[in-house]
């Protein structure tokens, strides 16, 4: 299990990163609840089809995935946390963005997926 979980949210950010959405949404239990600095939802899987065609997901790169923290809560459920830089593609933002990230994993028909995505954006001396 060790270092299963976090190979699956790198294929996630891949997924976001190549606007692939069939590898994010087999990626994802729906609905699945998303907190960050635009409040907290539940996402239906249409509503995310919609997000993800409209376009009002960022283009994004990522730059670095670190300080990794999984547990294994049951044999079905598992949580991570990590940093994450990116910076969104063709925005002059200054440096990277950097991010606390959060997710809980489940294991349903023998296949993970996430149920619950957090994240927290860092100041930027952190």
């Amino acid at each position: 299990m060790e270092g299963q979980i976090i190979e699956l949210e790198k294929k996630y950010w891949h997924g976001v990163e190549n606007n692939d959405y069939d590898t994010v949404k087999n990626l994802t239990l729906f609905p699945c609840i998303v907190a960050g600095k635009n409040g907290v939802q539940s996402i239906s899987e249409t509503d995310f089809k919609n997000m993800f065609d409209s376009g009002q997901t960022n283009k994004i790169k990522v730059l670095n995935i670190y300080d990794v923290k999984e547990k294994l809560i049951a044999e079905n459920t598992a949580v991570i946390g990590y940093r994450l830089d990116f910076e969104i593609v063709d925005h002059s933002q200054k440096g990277p963005i950097k991010c606390a990230c959060t997710s809980t994993w489940v294991k349903e028909n023998n296949k993970w997926a996430c149920v619950l995505h957090t994240e927290t954006e860092l100041e930027k001396n952190q």
